[in-house]
């Protein structure tokens, strides 16, 4: 990335100020600000998380919003409720209380002289989210928002259910990362004598997440809290929604162009769970004058930089970029393809973006339906080892590799090869009919791009559990032997397959290790022919395309000075034991060790997690995760240890998680949780 030093307005930087809630809890907030702010009033831009503005986010905070605050605007950084330098506690993601604080906040930067009382909202993530629920309020000063790798639907896409499945490694590790992060204590030069009082507060009073999500295994209230899709209608500021194909969070892209009336673009890249500058797979782009350009239109009416940003609304409202056919591995630093844009999404013109199906025959994936026939579908339960991470930031070894080893435990349906290739935009979706020999089963669908040598490259997949095929509020029990149909919805993803190339969907009964098992290994009976198909949402190609202007270059403005104290270090490692066939998929992440150079707050993150199964036993599946988090300055240094274990029977899940908090190596505080929660249909 450039690194700007010179702006149009000089900055100042309000290193910390206290907004105090109606109840009377302070949140800790830094501000960035032109330093003429105070007599020419400017627009704010806030942004509103649990990260830690003083360590966690600090390095990434300063790469934007002191850019922001040099073109004319305040930005501000503010920690949740609970987290970081704030009072109180945070006892769940997306509470009530945590929207309404917002509220609060917004209306305290339009009461600021500084303010000219228009505010913009954005963030990746948690604060991706919680812009889209804040915007659903309706804050008269929020008139717009980016929210970057998001959802707007809180069951559907996050780190705890996938199509009514569990999420093995997430919900688990996602507990316990929170776990360790809320356990961190404020800063004691923030806070002054009060800093060890709040903190004890804080540890008392934290609870183990994971212990609620698990018994919500339904679509139920405490979902669709949050969940804006429940009434787009809500939502009227403008909005703008940016992600990435290898982000989990691009389905809800595609459905906020759908569901929502208000005024809205979206940008999505080949990028994983990043700010497009600096994400992977690469190309990056200069988003933060891409988000300039949206600021200025929407919060600076009737001035020239409104003027120069009036086209942004005119522009195509999607665009995407189109991956082409690689050779798979676990890493790509730059992903081939091209920007593509439509006018509309929906696309207007159906002709140009029609459905294809694809039928599911016996021994091919063909555009012609055979006769039906019964087959059935493998019941390993390690297939999807190559599936990489769930939530990738990009780093080496979290994308998929190639799935030849998943394929060969799978039922496969593979197409001749494509003679002009294809290109998709949109969700696969696999209508299936099928029975099944236990009351609870899922299926898990792959779409693959399977390369002239064999290659398997993975583009799309997803994961409905059978008893939630009619819907995810009121599961119904399987009848084993009964014939039904239903419908599994891949994730969104483009693609450009190439000539000579085929299409593969695999079909499994397991996906470790994204999917908890099933209590039971089942067997899929799939019945192909007229009424089992794959439908891909094809796209052809627009002249207009190629006339697309380039994105800017990415810059940024001048990091905080850092000083390495320890490198940073990645182990994924999959081990399979041949006697007892078992799988051990351990990933291991040393963030490092750092110092800020300004006022010397020493960081770190380690994480390991360690899933193991039997291949012949769904009830063996044992997951570990453990966290540790040091903070620090000179001779006053604490460190969080934080682990969690999940298994299961038949019956229940199983959860035991412990925290351990430490001051210059004295334990402080410990506690324990041991608890069951009822599978409910999982």
């Amino acid at each position: 990335m450039k690194i700007k030093t010179e702006f149009p307005h000089e900055i100042q930087t309000i290193k910390h100020i206290w907004i105090t809630m109606p109840d009377g809890c302070r949140l800790a907030a830094r501000i960035w600000l032109p330093k003429d702010a105070q007599e020419n009033p400017v627009p704010a831009i806030l942004e509103y998380i649990p990260y830690r503005k003083n360590d966690g986010t600090a390095l990434r905070d300063s790469l934007y919003h002191p850019y922001f605050a040099g073109h004319g605007y305040a930005a501000i950084r503010v920690d949740m409720r609970g987290s970081g330098d704030s009072e109180g506690v945070m006892l769940d993601e997306y509470l009530q209380q945590e929207l309404d604080d917002a509220v609060s906040v917004i209306t305290w930067l339009t009461e600021q002289t500084w303010c000219n009382a228009s505010v913009g909202m954005m963030g990746k993530s948690w604060g991706g989210f919680n812009s889209l629920q804040v915007a659903a309020l309706q804050p008269p000063a929020l008139k717009a928002i980016i929210t970057v790798c998001s959802t707007d639907d809180r069951y559907a896409d996050d780190v705890h259910y996938k199509g009514g499945c569990v999420l093995a490694t997430d919900m688990l590790g996602w507990s316990t990362t929170m776990l360790a992060w809320n356990a961190r204590p404020p800063d004691p030069e923030v806070l002054g004598e009060s800093w060890r009082e709040r903190w004890l507060e804080r540890l008392e009073q934290t609870p183990l997440l994971v212990k609620e999500w698990l018994s919500h295994p339904h679509r139920d209230a405490y979902w669709k809290h949050g969940s804006i899709c429940e009434d787009f209608s809500n939502v009227q500021c403008a909005v703008y929604a940016v992600g990435g194909w290898a982000d989990p969070y691009s389905n809800a892209i595609l459905r906020m162009l759908s569901g929502l009336s208000c005024p809205r673009k979206a940008l999505i890249g080949p990028w994983s769970h990043e700010y497009p500058q600096r994400a992977l797979p690469g190309p990056q782009i200069g988003f933060v004058q891409e988000c300039l350009r949206w600021w200025d239109y929407w919060l600076k009416p009737d001035s020239p930089e409104r003027k120069a940003a009036s086209g942004i609304m005119d522009e195509p409202m999607l665009q995407v970029w189109m991956p082409e056919s690689v050779a798979p591995k676990t890493h790509h630093e730059f992903r081939p393809g091209r920007w593509i844009a439509e006018p509309l999404w929906p696309p207007e013109n159906p002709l140009r973006n029609e459905s294809q199906l694809w039928y599911l025959n016996p021994d091919s994936l063909s555009q012609t339906p055979e006769t039906e026939l019964p087959v059935l579908c493998p019941n390993s339960q390690t297939v999807g080892a190559n599936a990489g991470v769930w939530f990738p930031m990009g780093e080496a070894g979290d994308l998929p590799g190639d799935q030849r080893t998943d394929d060969a435990k799978s039922l496969c349906f593979t197409s001749a090869p494509l003679t002009e290739g294809m290109e998709i935009l949109g969700n696969p979706e696999v209508t299936v009919t099928l029975s099944v020999d236990m009351p609870k089963a899922l299926i898990a669908a792959r779409l693959c791009d399977v390369a002239p040598d064999g290659t398997s490259l993975l583009v799309s997949w997803g994961l409905l559990n059978l008893t939630h095929r009619n819907g995810h509020e009121n599961p119904e029990a399987l009848i084993p032997g009964e014939k039904f149909t239903a419908k599994v919805q891949l994730n969104a993803c483009a693609h450009s397959l190439k000539s000579g190339h085929r299409w593969r969907l695999s079909l499994t009964s397991a996906y470790f290790p994204h999917a908890w098992p099933s209590p039971e290994s089942t067997v899929l009976s799939i019945f192909t022919g007229r009424k089992t198909f794959l439908m891909l949402p094809f796209r052809s190609a627009r002249p207009e395309d190629v006339l697309l202007p380039e994105f800017l270059v990415p810059e940024c403005s001048q990091p905080l000075a850092t000083e390495e104290l320890r490198t940073a270090n990645r182990k994924r490692t999959l081990e399979h034991e041949v006697i007892e066939d078992s799988f051990t998929l351990t990933n291991k992440v040393d963030n490092g060790r750092y110092r800020f150079v300004d006022d010397g707050l020493e960081t770190e993150d380690l994480s390991c997690d360690t899933l193991s199964l039997i291949e012949d036993n769904p009830l063996s599946l044992h997951i570990c995760c453990e966290r540790t988090a040091g903070i620090g300055r000179g001779d006053w240094q604490t460190r969080v240890e934080a682990s969690g274990t999940m298994s299961a029977t038949s019956v229940n899940f199983e959860v035991t998680s412990k925290l351990e908090v430490f001051e210059e190596e004295q334990r402080i505080f410990f506690r324990t949780w041991d608890f069951q929660v009822s599978r409910n249909g999982v």
